[in-house]
């Protein structure tokens, strides 16, 4: 006997139960997806709102950093306040040392007593007796490349810049003192001769004292700055010695600061700058030979990139970093591919100071007040360092 099939086990009845199922499970993943969006909204108003608490973390941070390099170079300055030594060099005061110029290794070794720029080895009569000895020892040698004057100045630097010296019987401290520093030659490689006369020509002026007997005297005891590469407050905030002790930065830097890694400038990198031998700073070795090799002094500053963005710095014969650091920043030029300074400068507007140079004010915590959502700021390995330099440091993309 054939049983008859129930209504509910027809094809149809079948199609709508499987179709409620589809709708009741559409629903159910509609649910989940919002309860997934829900999540991921909350989890990333969470992500945004720790990056602003760590980014402001850090910028504080870097304000707190430039706050100690200023409390620095203020102690550093009251100590060397003792150390400065005023001299005005006058008509008569220049006529006198022209006369000794004229009288041997003697009187040449005179007018660089007469100077103030000779390292003392005492203050006894003794003691200035054997300084005295030791300048008319140096000025006997003349022209010799291989004497080291004890003193800022740099006597193969200036031979090679200056090959007129050579050949003659003035010994080159002696012919920089008396005609050198008025012709704008530069004593040493870290001593500047345009930047020191432009940044501080009015205490110059004042003085009549070229720029190695102004920064010896009084410039480094003030804070003024030798060279665009050497950063006087930047150098005393890693140095607590030298705020101490009140001695001449340079002096402290080319004697035993950059054996201790000392940083000159914030553009100059030791740790990152690996060109250098390990027998001189590296800050020497990259203006006498790394420079024009292309060697990279900062993870965000090419030397060749930068020449080859702007060719004037060559033709106007300038090391790239110099250039950069004395007038391409202010102009706006980017320092390399990693950064761009005009969309920087763009982002921080009136935050930046004027006269701040932007790749500068990026790394002591301008760099934390503008967006760079492309970077996770919680992956750094060294607290504090800047999102791009970072990434240029691990060779990221650019």
């Amino acid at each position: 006997m054939t049983v008859a099939k129930r209504a509910s086990d027809t094809p149809t009845s079948e199609t709508g139960g499987l179709a409620a199922k589809v709708s009741d499970l559409a629903a159910r993943y509609a649910a989940l997806r919002e309860e997934a969006q829900r999540a991921a909204a909350a989890e990333g108003l969470t992500r945004a709102r720790l990056g602003a608490a760590l980014a402001e973390a850090l910028a504080a941070s870097a304000r707190a950093e430039q706050a100690a390099r200023v409390s620095a170079l203020a102690g550093y300055r009251a100590a060397a306040r003792r150390n400065i030594r005023p001299r005005r060099r006058n008509r008569l005061a220049r006529l006198v040392d022209r006369l000794l110029g004229r009288a041997g290794f003697v009187g040449q070794a005179l007018v660089i007593a007469r100077a103030g720029v000779w390292r003392e080895s005492g203050v006894s009569f003794a003691a200035r007796l054997r300084d005295l000895a030791a300048m008319a020892a140096y000025a006997r040698r003349g022209g010799d490349p291989a004497a080291r004057p004890a003193a800022l100045f740099d006597q193969a630097w200036y031979l090679a810049a200056s090959p007129d010296v050579a050949g003659g019987r003035m010994s080159p401290l002696a012919h920089y003192l008396l005609r050198g520093g008025a012709e704008g030659r530069s004593p040493h490689p870290l001593i500047h001769a345009g930047f020191y006369a432009a940044r501080h020509g009015a205490a110059l002026g004042a003085t009549g004292l070229t720029p190695l007997e102004h920064f010896v005297r009084i410039g480094a005891a003030e804070g003024r700055d030798p060279h665009p590469l050497f950063s006087i407050e930047h150098y005393a905030g890693q140095a607590p010695d030298l705020v101490e002790s009140g001695a001449n930065p340079l002096a402290h830097y080319l004697e035993q600061g950059w054996s201790r890694g000392h940083s000159p400038h914030p553009l100059f990198a030791p740790d990152f700058y690996v060109a250098a031998s390990g027998a001189e700073p590296p800050l020497i070795h990259y203006l006498r030979a790394g420079a024009a090799a292309g060697a990279r002094p900062h993870p965000l500053f090419d030397p060749a990139a930068y020449r080859a963005l702007y060719p004037d710095v060559d033709a106007g014969g300038h090391e790239p970093l110099s250039h950069y650091v004395m007038a391409g920043g202010i102009e706006g030029r980017s320092p390399s591919a990693w950064f761009d300074a005009g969309l920087y400068m763009r982002q921080r507007g009136s935050a930046r100071p004027d006269d701040r140079n932007p790749l500068v004010d990026y790394l002591q915590g301008g760099a934390w007040s503008v967006g760079e959502p492309w970077l996770d700021r919680a992956s750094f390995e060294v607290p504090g360092m800047t999102p791009l330099e970072h990434w240029a440091r691990q060779g990221g993309p650019r």
